[in-house]
């Protein structure tokens, strides 16, 4: 084992299946498009980021997966009636054969997520046993979560699971480590994710999807207030 070796672990829903709370305004080719170019994104970062030994990813879906391996990815083929923290259970499993001395879970709907975040968390958890946790922007998604050494506590992910995260840490009685991250809070499940999503790329702060989505401007999206300022 390579104690300071992280493996990044993301995984996938079916892409043509994904997305589902955003069915009253985008169509399911868009819905497609968004999970297909997020998931890519998401792949891109975990690739170039010098801290992440590899990355593996778990899916059902024949497509996600033949997608992750065209980036660099290794993969498994997830079984239909596996849940997400039995997958990512799984998962851990085999990087831990591979000799991973940390996981990294990311989910593959963070159109934000770039190097700075992986470096961040890296440096964070650089030293185990521990955890590094980056929730969503309602404080109770988890965005983002290192294991040092993997498997260390059991997964949570679901309805509140940052919380249930950093209960299981605290009940192992290991170091925790929070990473907030303007980048990392914003996933893409609801309307208002895309509200949120359309305001920090007219801000200029983030503007890297803005030309991979071309077909998801801001007239097709949701305003708040019934205004487009």
């Amino acid at each position: 084992m390579d104690l300071m070796s992280i493996w990044a672990i993301v995984p996938v829903k079916p892409l043509r299946r994904a997305k589902t709370r955003l069915a009253d305004i985008l169509s399911p080719d868009q819905r497609y498009q968004l999970a297909e170019m997020m998931l890519r994104q998401v792949l891109a970062v975990l690739d170039s980021a010098p801290q992440v030994t590899g990355t593996l990813v778990i899916s059902r879906d024949t497509e996600a997966l033949a997608i992750a391996r065209d980036m660099g990815a290794r993969t498994i083929q997830e079984s239909s009636s596996s849940d997400l923290n039995l997958a990512l259970i799984r998962a851990t499993e085999v990087i831990r054969v591979w000799g991973a001395g940390a996981a990294l879970i990311i989910p593959a709907d963070l159109p934000f997520v770039n190097a700075h975040d992986i470096a961040s968390i890296a440096g964070m958890g650089r030293y185990g046993p521990c955890i590094v946790i980056a929730s969503d922007v309602y404080k109770m998604g988890t965005n983002a979560l290192l294991v040092r050494p993997p498997g260390l506590i059991n997964y949570a992910f679901g309805e509140n699971s940052y919380n249930l995260h950093l209960a299981a840490a605290q009940r192992a009685n290991i170091d925790v480590h929070t990473y907030d991250s303007d980048s990392l809070r914003i996933d893409i499940d609801v309307p208002e994710d895309l509200v949120r999503y359309n305001e920090l790329v007219e801000s200029g702060e983030f503007t890297l999807l803005t030309r991979m989505l071309p077909d998801l401007s801001r007239s097709d999206m949701p305003t708040t207030g019934g205004s487009n300022g």
